[in-house]
């Protein structure tokens, strides 16, 4: 996953490959719906990844290995109608 601050947070998913990006793009008004999303995918496994993963969100720019669910990876996959 790799997000932006560009008036407000733009989060895109990537495949395994870190080049293919997948359909589903999310955009939020606040860095801590950024954290959250990373915890809800299980990105941080430890205090060195809580402290990257802040870091990032300070300069603004940033990514994170996410380790999904098959559900949560189905669900990035298909974009909301």
């Amino acid at each position: 996953m790799s997000f932006m601050d560009r008036k407000g947070w733009q989060v895109q998913f990537l495949e395994k490959d870190l080049k293919t990006p997948l359909p589903r793009k999310l955009h939020f008004a606040s860095p801590d719906k950024v954290v959250e999303l990373v915890e809800r995918g299980g990105g941080l496994s430890n205090l060195e990844s809580r402290q990257a993963l802040d870091q990032a969100i300070e300069i603004g720019r940033g990514g994170v290995f996410l380790n999904l669910t098959e559900e949560q990876y189905a669900r990035l996959k298909t974009l909301r109608s």
